[in-house]
């Protein structure tokens, strides 16, 4: 029996054991801050504090007391991520307008935040659009301001970046995955209208709206980098501020416990690049851009993957690359590769007027003659290159002397078709010399038929 309500409290809920005799607590923002260490545990930060005071208070106390610091403070505690575990990336709602200067017309900036998980430290640039080029560009630039690599990267479901928003399984676009697999991280995208998903720059997106946004609101920006610049000040200047329940600021926390955790950046950037699908034209070229680059020809009918930067153009079929070209600046025309061309079409690959008439300076001057005029009289002189390379072939038949013999009376009598040249070789017309032709020329209509001549 109790005799009175203290008694009985204290049979009920008195602690067991003797009572701590060293009552200094410990400092619970410092506990916090090493949670987010890799591998530091209550227990082990227990242990700890133990060994500085033999005297003080059960493990069961210490963690009741922690649980109640974090409920007091703020959402910096409530999702504890280790550190260099996440990078969490977002666009932030409000935009800056940007003038064009030269037109007048106002560009609206699309604000990109990114921040850390466990130091908090915060990024932010202004881009022209939402556009994948400009998502991965965000991406880039945040990691190149950190200067290292989470191990994730937890981000909106951006449709540009992320081609099916599903939860346990989702798919990325080519570009977005080959971007992660550049820098060794996994991409999660969080859950359609789940913002507790990426809670962490749901928050830096709510400081930097009124941090840096609120305090541009009145000012006026003609360009982008000059947006940048003053957002990349304000941004200084929110890094290197305390925060309020913390005590250290967000740049000190990163030095301490966050730094050394990130893996290092690649030798190189990623260079951002389009992944588009193609089918290979009967000419052996795919076209992109408006721009037709060759392939090998046995890949006629095929379909293949093109990836696309600001300087390339790589062509791959069953994951191996087949072609690779410079990409052209200007739209429209054919970009080929001789080794892509059958043999058949290889011959036509290099040829121009000079290379014909170069080919028929080792026959005679009068063949030279020839060359020349079949690509003089026709419009383009693209026209006149398979009646020339016909000529030209005569040779290996009839020998330079003879072909050279009948181009001389085909000019003569103005004859300039290679059916005529040939026929003349045929009945023999070269061996002999036309003198009378000479002393009259043969009006510029005559032809050739059958190894004599007529108006």
């Amino acid at each position: 029996a109790c005799d009175d309500d203290a008694q009985l409290e204290k049979l009920l809920f008195g602690r067991v054991g003797r009572p701590p005799q060293d009552l200094s607590e410990p400092d619970w923002a410092q506990v916090g801050r090493e949670l987010k260490r890799t591998g530091v545990t209550l227990t082990l930060l227990w242990q700890e504090y133990r060994g500085a005071h033999p005297d003080g208070y059960g493990f069961t106390w210490f963690c009741e007391r922690f649980a109640a610091f974090r409920k007091r403070t703020s959402a910096v505690f409530r999702n504890r991520h280790a550190a260099g575990e996440v990078m969490q990336t977002d666009y932030a709602g409000p935009t800056v307008p940007v003038i064009d200067p030269a037109t007048g017309v106002i560009h609206p900036a699309q604000i990109f935040v990114a921040v850390l998980g466990a130091s908090n430290l915060t990024f932010a640039h202004a881009s022209l659009s939402q556009k994948l080029a400009d998502w991965i560009d965000g991406q880039v630039r945040a990691l190149t301001f950190y200067g290292g690599v989470t191990k994730a990267v937890v981000c909106d479901n951006l449709k540009s970046a992320v081609a099916k928003a599903l939860w346990f399984e989702p798919t990325l676009t080519a570009t977005f995955a080959a971007f992660a697999e550049h820098y060794d991280t996994t991409i999660l995208p969080a859950r359609s209208r789940k913002p507790r998903d990426k809670g962490r720059v749901e928050g830096a997106v709510l400081i930097v709206e009124r941090w840096i946004l609120a305090r541009l609101r009145n000012r006026r920006f003609f360009s982008l980098a000059a947006l940048n610049v003053a957002i990349g000040e304000l941004l200084e200047d929110l890094n290197n501020r305390p925060m309020r329940h913390v005590g250290k600021s967000r740049r000190q926390l990163f030095e301490e416990i966050e730094r050394a955790a990130l893996a290092p950046l690649p030798a190189v950037p990623f260079e951002y690049a389009e992944w588009k699908t193609a089918k290979v034209h009967p000419d052996y070229h795919v076209e992109v851009d408006k721009t037709f680059y060759s392939v090998p020809h046995r890949l006629i009918g095929s379909t293949v993957q093109v990836r696309l930067t600001h300087r390339v153009v790589e062509i791959f079929h069953d994951h191996r690359r087949v072609a690779s070209h410079v990409r052209r600046s200007q739209r429209c025309g054919h970009v080929t590769v001789d080794d892509h061309m059958p043999k058949a079409h290889q011959r036509y690959a290099n040829t121009t007027p000079k290379s014909l008439i170069d080919r028929a300076g080792h026959i005679g001057p009068n063949a030279v003659i020839m060359v020349e005029r079949m690509m003089a009289d026709r419009p383009h002189p693209e026209q006149g290159y398979r009646a020339a390379m016909g000529i030209l072939s005569l040779a290996r038949r009839y020998g330079p002397v003879r072909l050279d013999a009948a181009c001389e009376r085909a000019l003569t009598i103005n004859a300039i078709t290679y059916s005529s040249v040939a026929s003349i070789l045929k009945t023999g017309l070269d061996r002999e010399r036309p003198q009378a032709e000479q002393a009259a020329p043969t009006p510029a209509h005559a032809n050739i038929r059958g190894g004599a001549y007529y108006q």
